[in-house]
């Protein structure tokens, strides 16, 4: 797993060395959190319709953003799906770069998980070499502006969070429902078998839509290993599953099918060792939800 000190992750935004295991993907850094432990949670933020530039959702992306930044979030972690843009046409690097541009109002890193739309925008669509649908321009130009920064070849990987004193540890587990392959179900074996304090899986699409997707046995996987909250989007809206230990942010700024407006997430782990998961409305900073869980994921 990635290994970083607490000055570096909140005075630095862009790229970071790493290191990877044999199949490419980042076997992360190290996050010194101190003390504490509070990160952000960012939903889907795309146009409506395909090819859409224009109508890219930058003001509302740039406000969460902004508020983010104004939060002690150490790093943010996004959901996907940040483009709406036909694969054989050329809007994915003007959507993805108004997505970045919104994405530098805040200073830390930012880890984003690969949506259906960074593939073909099929939902059981799957991207990769030797894969049905190849390398496709969606995925290259999101490689090329969110991936590459953070310094990883592979849409999934890892990164490793600890106390200064060893008292607790948390790794942030990043799956590619659309870019599946028997290495990455390998690899997801091997990260969530380590043992940390919290874990946290973040995937596009939510514990409903598996039988959708190419990585249903991602799931399998996940319910067999510790589990602190699975963290996914796909669907435009906020949810907490409580029983599927699972958070729903798809409220980044693409069209909502929900009466919830858009918000960010933030999650803060207290002086007790419990986590305290507030979503917020965008413009008015209003609490949407809040509920406090335990490293098992059980309600606190």
């Amino acid at each position: 797993m990635r290994r970083w000190a607490l000055a570096l992750l909140i005075g630095a935004c862009s790229s970071h060395g790493s290191t990877a295991d044999d199949d490419g993907s980042g076997s992360g850094s190290n996050i010194d959190g101190g003390g504490g432990l509070t990160f952000a949670i960012v939903g889907d933020t795309r146009p409506a319709s395909i090819d859409d530039t224009a109508s890219y959702p930058t003001a509302i992306i740039t406000e969460i953003y902004q508020a983010i930044a104004a939060t002690p979030a150490q790093f943010a972690i996004s959901t996907g799906d940040y483009q709406y843009a036909s694969t054989t046409g050329s809007d994915q690097a003007p959507q993805l770069a108004l997505c970045m541009q919104a994405r530098a109002n805040y200073s830390g890193p930012v880890y984003p998980a690969m949506g259906n739309h960074e593939c073909t925008g099929y939902t059981n669509s799957n991207c990769g070499s030797g894969n049905p649908d190849g390398i496709t321009r969606n995925y290259t130009e999101f490689a090329n502006a969110m991936l590459a920064p953070i310094n990883q070849t592979l849409p999934y990987y890892s990164e490793a969070i600890s106390a200064s004193d060893n008292s607790w540890t948390a790794k942030v587990v990043v799956i590619a429902c659309n870019y599946w392959t028997d290495a990455q179900a390998t690899w997801l074996q091997q990260q969530l078998a380590m043992p940390t304090t919290y874990t946290f899986v973040v995937r596009h699409e939510s514990v409903a839509d598996m039988s959708s997707t190419m990585c249903a046995a991602s799931q399998a996987t996940i319910n067999a290993n510790p589990l602190t909250l699975l963290i996914v989007g796909h669907t435009h809206e906020y949810a907490h599953e409580a029983h599927e230990k699972e958070i729903i942010n798809g409220i980044g700024g693409a069209p909502l099918t929900s009466g919830t407006n858009y918000g960010y997430t933030i999650v803060t782990r207290t002086a007790t060792g419990t986590l305290t998961v507030t979503t917020f409305d965008y413009s008015t900073h209003a609490v949407i939800d809040s509920f406090t869980i335990a490293a098992t994921g059980s309600a606190a």
